[in-house]
């Protein structure tokens, strides 16, 4: 995806939905760390992801930044099927992530 759409006025949107999540799964060899998670988030809206330890709420904020890949299940952004491969194209899409570790280096 490239910049703004110019015939959308500053503000206004395709969608109503900013993020949209379909049957995103993620598979490793011993660990199914995320099955088919579908997920919105409106614009403006504020969204907490909470759940117990290894229930796949990082790999599923990875996959989102452009981190990890996911094995099955498509991503939108403000209605637009987006390609996240790292998290350059996840910041050029808008999208940010502050990490729970530090992660400049390892």
């Amino acid at each position: 995806m490239s910049g703004p759409d110019p015939s959308l006025a500053e503000g206004s949107h395709r969608s109503d939905i900013a993020l949209r999540l379909q049957g995103i799964t993620k598979r490793y060899p011993l660990v199914l760390a995320n099955d088919h998670i579908d997920l919105e988030v409106r614009w403006g809206e504020i969204l907490a992801l909470m759940g117990e330890n290894g229930a796949g709420k990082s790999t599923l904020m990875k996959i989102v930044y452009g981190l990890v890949s996911p094995d099955e299940g498509s991503i939108q952004v403000d209605g637009q099927l987006a390609k996240i491969h790292s998290p350059a194209d996840a910041i050029r899409l808008g999208i940010g992530m502050v990490h729970q570790h530090f992660m400049l280096v390892d």
